[in-house]
């Protein structure tokens, strides 16, 4: 499709949102408090990776620095936002919540789908109703819950809002009504939210990679997370700060790997998730997948990120990847509607052929 304006990659302008987890610390927030949050090294290497597409870029930093930004009159043809957020239960949702505002496009996912996967059981219910498979929970909202009813034995008890294995450990893996009780105790007086409680999944675990947008969307791999035998599965592959003591990564291919890939993209779907994600899955004890989680504003680290380590696995390098997910974001912001967006601060319209 060809446009009346249609921007070049050495046209473009990109502001980079993110926020960077020594600042955080710099500022006395704990290792846990910044455990989403990220390294220099990720930065720049998204910038590097840019600049080698051809694209100019800005480095902007955390929603309030992008606020002082926009109300100096800074402008940028098109964000590309990693910020995770540190308060809050809307936190993911900020920086695009802003960038909509002010009417200037990004990539990823936009607020409603940054607040409804932030919070796992919104999320499930969501997934549920549209009749993908999820494991049967509940949640634990004060202690006045914990006598309520709830699946059987076991389970598995996280924080509804965290992610990066915050809130999971030795003590996740539920099996009678003393440990139920004293981990939620424990989990709501640490976490200060409530407590997602879930019919625990013996099966195998599996991530999937997905980048683009409705009928584009497509998976680019399936990765399987096998568990070290010297460590106790209960860590969960969301713990990534010694994720290579904890486990190996395998490549997934045929019939489960259709499996996973199917369940994954009706979980995009549903959610609404755009450009590039990765969707988190368990086999029950029939041996089919159910979803676990969703993550559409998944770690771009290019060491050790999930989403990189899965590309590369499927002969896509780190470059390579953040050039599928540009392509996606600028088909879906400049592929089938009238736009207007704001660059070098002047505004122009631009329609599609």
């Amino acid at each position: 499709m060809v446009f009346p304006w249609s921007p070049g990659a050495n046209e473009m302008k990109i502001g980079l949102t993110y926020d960077l987890r020594s600042e955080y610390l710099s500022l006395g927030y704990s290792e846990e408090d910044t455990a989403e949050l990220d390294k220099t090294e990720t930065i720049e290497g998204i910038e590097k990776a840019l600049h080698s597409l051809g694209y100019q870029t800005e480095r902007i930093g955390n929603a309030r620095s992008l606020m002082m930004r926009l109300l100096n009159g800074k402008r940028w043809d098109l964000v590309f936002n990693i910020c995770e957020g540190i308060f809050g239960d809307g936190r993911e949702s900020l920086v695009p919540a802003i960038l909509d505002d002010w009417q200037i496009p990004y990539v990823f996912s936009g607020a409603a789908t940054m607040a409804l996967t932030l919070n796992k059981a919104l999320c499930k219910r969501v997934v549920r109703d549209a009749g993908i498979p999820t494991p049967d929970f509940c949640l634990v909202r004060s202690l006045h819950d914990l006598d309520k009813p709830k699946p059987a034995f076991p389970l598995f008890l996280k924080p509804v809002m965290e992610g990066s294995g915050k809130g999971i450990g030795e003590h996740s893996l539920i099996w009678t009504e003393e440990e139920f009780s004293r981990v939620c105790r424990h989990l709501l007086q640490r976490y200060d939210q409530p407590v997602l409680v879930e019919t625990y999944l013996p099966g195998r675990e599996f991530t999937v990679g997905i980048c683009g947008n409705g009928p584009d969307a497509r998976v680019i791999g399936v990765m399987e997370v096998v568990f070290n035998k010297a460590v106790m599965e209960i860590y969960s592959y969301e713990n990534k700060q010694n994720y290579k003591e904890v486990v190996e990564y395998h490549k997934v291919e045929g019939e489960m790997a259709e499996k996973c890939g199917l369940l994954a993209l009706q979980v995009w779907d549903a959610t609404g998730s755009r450009d590039s994600g990765r969707v988190d899955m368990k086999l029950n004890d029939r041996g089919q997948p159910e979803f676990i989680e969703i993550n559409p504003l998944a770690g771009l680290n290019f060491k050790d990120s999930d989403l990189p380590i899965l590309a590369r696995m499927n002969g896509m390098n780190f470059t390579q990847l953040i050039d599928a997910i540009m392509q996606a974001a600028l088909k879906r912001i400049f592929g089938s509607e009238t736009h207007t967006v704001m660059m070098r601060n002047e505004q122009y319209s631009y329609y599609p052929a």
